[in-house]
């Protein structure tokens, strides 16, 4: 027993030691929290987990042959993880960035430095782009609106059509009327106005979701798994209007309730109408 606790250093604790424990355990907590629901990002940090574990156990062994091509193999399956699951490790890191809030005060403090205000949507504009979700709702036409907050959503402007108007309910109403050319895809809110529209957003990994989510829920879950922004859906079949923040996609019972969750995302009251 002292034996095998002489192996794996176990035998004094310091401060170092528990700060250490605390951390790793921190961070093992943040990657179980954001991966539960990504089975190829799952597999990649199982492989990488049983590896790292392999390694330690044979390096505190003295095996060295075993050491020595683990550390190998270690080094080089390190550098093709990264290479061929680039895109995971990049949605992975963004998940762990928005869920723990690290993106958003991060972004406050770099934007402070510069003196960038984040842009705030003003109330008409938030009673703008009510109406429009009830005039949709009601008549089942699709909608896919992304509203940008800290986190920036460029890339994701860079895939469709951009222009800069003013938030208005007849406009919306027509980019996505079933016959318009920008109705397939997201339309991207900045502050009070429109920055984009037709734009392409990634799908969520998950396996829980209802069956009568589409592919609209699907991208908007997606989205907001990567970045803070929030996303309305309009759905197609049922007129049903969801609000999308942080993966979780609530249905709103009626516009008032819509009008007060934007509200609250720019820190504002809105006054029901």
């Amino acid at each position: 027993m002292i034996r095998a606790a002489s192996i794996f250093g176990f035998l004094q604790f310091g401060v170092a030691d528990i700060l250490d424990i605390l951390m790793v355990a921190l961070i093992i907590y943040f990657l179980v929290r954001s991966i539960r629901r990504d089975s190829s990002v799952v597999n990649i940090v199982l492989v990488l987990a049983v590896l790292l574990i392999a390694q330690a156990v044979v390096s505190a062994l003295n095996m060295r042959m075993m050491t020595v091509l683990l550390n190998a193999l270690l080094d080089v399956g390190v550098l093709a993880v990264i290479i061929i699951f680039q895109p995971e490790i990049r949605h992975l890191l963004n998940r762990l960035a928005v869920q723990s809030g690290l993106a958003r005060r991060a972004g406050e403090v770099f934007n402070k430095l510069l003196g960038i205000k984040e842009e705030q949507m003003g109330s008409r504009s938030v009673e703008e782009l009510a109406e429009a979700c009830r005039a949709m709702s009601a008549e089942k036409t699709g909608a896919l609106i992304v509203i940008q907050h800290k986190s920036s959503l460029d890339d994701y402007i860079r895939t469709g059509d951009s222009f800069d108007a003013e938030i208005n309910r007849r406009l919306i109403m027509n980019i996505f009327f079933k016959n318009s050319p920008l109705h397939d895809g997201a339309m991207i809110i900045i502050g009070d106005h429109i920055s984009a529209a037709r734009c392409q957003l990634p799908m969520t990994n998950r396996t829980d979701l209802p069956a009568s989510f589409g592919m609209r829920h699907r991208a908007a879950i997606g989205l907001s798994e990567d970045t803070d922004a929030d996303i309305i859906v309009v759905s197609e079949e049922s007129g049903h209007v969801m609000f999308v923040h942080n993966g979780e996609a609530v249905e709103m019972k009626n516009m008032n309730e819509l009008k007060q969750r934007l509200g609250m995302a720019f820190g504002e009251k809105t006054v029901e109408a």
